[in-house]
């Protein structure tokens, strides 16, 4: 019988091993254009703050117009999607680099309070996507006076 020694640091990497497996199943890992497929696709940045009267959703969509946008929008959340295509023809070999995502992309995003479905408004300029949705009058915050009693 042969006598392994014991190295609390092994089990450790092991894990440390498959969180990394994870992040890339999850984040994605730099791949080469041969890979990159439409089917593949990106997710693009959104902003959501609530005010008042409104909650605003801001999507950057570089290199689309608003006409390669979708959005539609339900009681429970708004739909963006679309999809950004590679428009160069550039063979693999000439890149020194390939950062940027390209195919179909769709976020859901659900709503933090109700909103008025048909009183939404979506404007589309310089690459920003920005939806406006009005909230339900029974959503917005009420301020209640707190008396002082002595």
């Amino acid at each position: 019988m042969a006598i392994t020694r014991w190295d609390p640091f092994r089990d450790f990497l092991s894990i440390q091993e498959e969180i990394a497996k994870m992040f890339e199943k999850a984040f994605g890992t730099p791949r080469s254009l041969a890979k990159l497929t439409a089917e593949e696709g990106w997710i693009p940045t959104i902003d959501v703050y609530e005010k008042d009267k409104e909650v605003i959703v801001k999507a950057e969509l570089p290199g689309l117009t608003a006409k390669d946008v979708d959005v539609s929008v339900d009681e429970e959340a708004l739909t963006i999607k679309g999809e950004r295509k590679f428009e160069e023809e550039v063979k693999e070999e000439n890149f020194y680099r390939l950062e940027r995502r390209y195919g179909n992309f769709q976020r859901v995003i659900p709503f933090p309070t109700p909103i008025v479905v048909d009183k939404v408004k979506a404007s589309f300029k310089d690459g920003i996507l920005e939806v406006r949705l009005p909230k339900l009058e029974e959503a917005k915050p009420k301020k209640v006076k707190v008396k002082i009693e002595e």
